[in-house]
């Protein structure tokens, strides 16, 4: 008499079972007609054996070995299971050379590389979930009604980007979600992105990972860190499974889906932090889940004595430009758009993706160049975080092809050295509020440069102006981790303080801060949490905090609400002015944006060193279509000043923004905007920024 396990394995096949050679491509387990294909890149491979489990079983319930000479083509290998039906799971055992620089082991399961579910734990930080986790890919179909969505194309440089964290974004009781840190968690709070006006979000990264890979505990509470952000990816293709609401094997590809076009249908775009420079694997010391036990010497960057290369800082380097995982990128990345409908990426440690499989830097990498003239991603947004953690930074010099934008550091760095005073910084800040043309200009537009203040790395917005030092105790690592150059200033004590002139002056700040990233040309980039005044207690270090440093703490939002009127309306104002949009360094015929510069006295910018103040007259020239004034005047130092404003034809300054004055009258809806009475000259408080516009 057959067995339980047995029957419902039986369940799952026809009478057609049978066994047949298959093909090479595409690479993974593909549903067909008549059953599933399974192909699967091994080269260095001697033995290849295809197991099956019945889902949430410990135990196999069949395994077919595959033969080297029926199913193997070059180095693929492949089996069409004919009568076969989705509902199981799958792995492989893979045997080859014991000696360095393979690792194979021919007793342990290995995950597909092409899996799009795997076995993860459907549960977040439940260990108790099968004891192979991440190993097995769950056979799911990709039938889903699309509707009629498609990724809306936005232009690059009319997005206004804000980063978020699935799990931490709904995660806290005060977020009110019905379906917190899932994907559902996220549709739940899509009200409020339109209300905040943001028309893109870039989630951190959403494919598989193990959140307890992390095996330090808070020395102050004795509880378990986590790897809470996911850069540590366990695969391409497949969802972190407990991003999803229900637990029901291969849902999360569903309910992604859904996210994507509840945000596509209220006109925001989705970005995914993709993170191919290095797996979840670790060193030598690492678990091995797939690639390690698969083909080690393809997968990884390797020394010559077998050691890994560590570009990344996280144990091992992705050989990016190897020709299979070169193509296997190319595939997820297609995957990503054809089949999920996602409308960017931003790549993590970029720079990475620019070296040859010996590590060294290329001129015209390869990977980088098919990635941006590949055309299924050819209207795809393509942002680069331009460097490594082996100290490669190439910020403006990211090899672009014309496609290929970048996370601002330069930005991030100026405008925070600016605004906390620091001398020498005019003439920097003038780039940046060009749009970065010392480092875009020549055949490449201010829409190339991400613009940034704080991003998940680092500070929150209201830390930058409460911290001089990073406080990252809680990490567990001696507070050693972390940027020890954070280019923050406390404004005069260290953290939380209840002196309201120190207050104040940290709301000015913020203030100054959110001003120069809006009206600045080039993409700008909000954390979230920022337009709410969020903390991490100084933490700038904080992917392992699960916990409250994290979660967005959404009664931030009632406690700074002033602070948050003042994020949407700016959003607005970029919004409404094209001005700002403008996507080219160029002026022909007077057509196009033109920024004077200006000081104190019209036409007198002072760019020395000591120099703490701006000022930029935006207009169109002649264009209809970029008509308008600006007037920013930027002034860092301590003590107030007396500003010139230039004289206008038909039209008279109103106050847009003056962050100096208290409540919400350091920003005006558009249709309260007050005329100044002295057209003339402007008196800017000490550590100010002001926006007039001309009407």
């Amino acid at each position: 008499m057959a067995s339980k396990t047995t029957e419902d394995f039986l369940s799952l096949i026809t009478e057609d079972f049978s066994i047949q050679r298959g093909h090479a491509l595409p690479f993974g387990a593909t549903i067909e007609r008549g059953g599933i294909n399974f192909s699967i890149y091994a080269r260095h491979a001697t033995g290849v054996i295809l197991v099956f489990f019945l889902p949430g079983e410990e135990d196999e319930i069949v395994a077919f070995p595959l033969d080297n000479n029926i199913n193997r083509t070059g180095d693929v290998w492949h089996v069409f299971i004919a009568g076969l039906n989705p509902g199981v799971e799958y792995a492989y055992k893979i045997d080859g050379p014991q000696i360095l620089p393979h690792r194979y082991d021919a007793n342990l399961l290995l995950a597909d590389p092409y899996a799009i579910a795997l076995n993860g734990r459907c549960v977040w930080a439940d260990s108790r979930h099968n004891h192979t986790p991440f190993r097995r890919a769950i056979l799911v179909t990709k039938a889903y009604d699309w509707e009629f969505d498609q990724p809306l194309n936005r232009p690059l440089a009319d997005s206004i980007i804000y980063e978020l964290h699935v799990r931490s974004f709904t995660q806290d009781t005060s977020a009110q979600a019905n379906h917190p840190g899932t994907f559902r968690g996220l549709i739940e709070k899509i009200p409020y992105l339109l209300e905040l006006g943001v028309t893109a979000v870039e989630l951190m990264p959403v494919t598989e990972f193990d959140e307890l890979d992390n095996g330090r505990l808070n020395p102050d509470t004795g509880s378990g860190l986590h790897n809470l952000w996911g850069y540590h990816p366990l695969s391409f293709f497949a969802i972190k499974s407990a991003y999803a609401a229900d637990s029901i094997p291969g849902g999360e590809i569903n309910e992604f889906k859904d996210m994507v076009k509840a945000l596509h249908a209220a006109g925001i775009e989705v970005i995914l932090d993709v993170v191919y420079n290095h797996s979840g694997e670790g060193d030598h010391r690492g678990p091995t889940y797939s690639l390690k036990g698969i083909d080690n010497s393809s997968y990884y960057m390797l020394a010559k004595d077998g050691s890994y290369m560590n570009f990344s800082g996280c144990g091992n380097t992705i050989n990016c430009n190897h020709p299979y995982v070169r193509n296997w990128i190319m595939d997820s990345l297609r995957y990503w758009v054809m089949e999920m409908h996602v409308d960017g990426f931003r790549f993590d440690l970029a720079s990475i993706l620019g070296r040859d499989q010996q590590g060294r830097v290329l001129d015209s990498p390869p990977l980088l160049e098919q990635i941006a003239g590949d055309p299924v991603l050819a209207k795809t947004k393509l942002i680069a975080e331009a460097w490594d953690a082996a100290g490669l930074y190439q910020v403006g010099s990211f090899p672009n092809w014309g496609r290929w934008a970048e996370w601002n550091g330069h930005f991030r760095d100026d405008v925070r050295r600016f605004v906390k005073g620091d001398p020498g910084m005019v003439g920097s800040l003038a780039n940046r509020i060009a749009g970065s043309s010392d480092l875009y200009q020549f055949g490449r537009d201010p829409s190339h440069g991400i613009n940034f203040i704080t991003s998940h790395d680092g500070f929150t917005l209201r830390d930058l102006v409460s911290y001089n030092e990073k406080h990252n105790r809680a990490n567990g690592e001696g507070n050693r981790d972390g940027d020890n150059n954070n280019l923050s200033w406390n404004c005069g004590a260290e953290g939380e303080t209840s002196d309201p002139h120190i207050k104040q002056l940290r709301e000015r700040q913020v203030r100054n801060l959110a001003t120069l990233l809006l009206i600045s040309r080039g993409v700008p980039m909000i954390l979230a949490g920022d337009e709410m005044g969020r903390t991490q207690q100084g933490n700038n270090n904080a992917y392992c905090q699960d916990n409250g440093i994290n979660w967005l703490n959404w009664r931030c939002l009632s406690e700074n609400k002033e602070l948050f009127r003042f994020f949407r309306l700016l959003i607005a104002f970029r919004k409404s002015h094209e001005l700002l949009r403008h996507d080219s360094f160029t002026i022909k015929e007077g057509q196009g944006l033109k920024i004077d510069w200006h000081g104190h006295r019209l036409q007198s910018p002072d760019w020395s060193y000591e120099s703490r103040s701006i000022a930029a007259h935006l207009f169109g020239g002649n264009s209809k279509r970029l008509a308008a004034d600006i007037y920013l005047i930027a002034n860092a130092h301590w003590e107030t000043g007396s500003f010139q404003l230039p004289p206008l034809k038909h039209k008279k300054w109103h106050r847009f923004i003056d962050t100096s004055l208290p409540g919400e009258l350091a920003i005006m809806e558009d249709e309260q905007l007050p005329v100044l009475d002295d057209q003339d000259h402007y008196l800017v408080g000490a550590r100010t920024v002001l926006v007039l516009i001309g009407r």
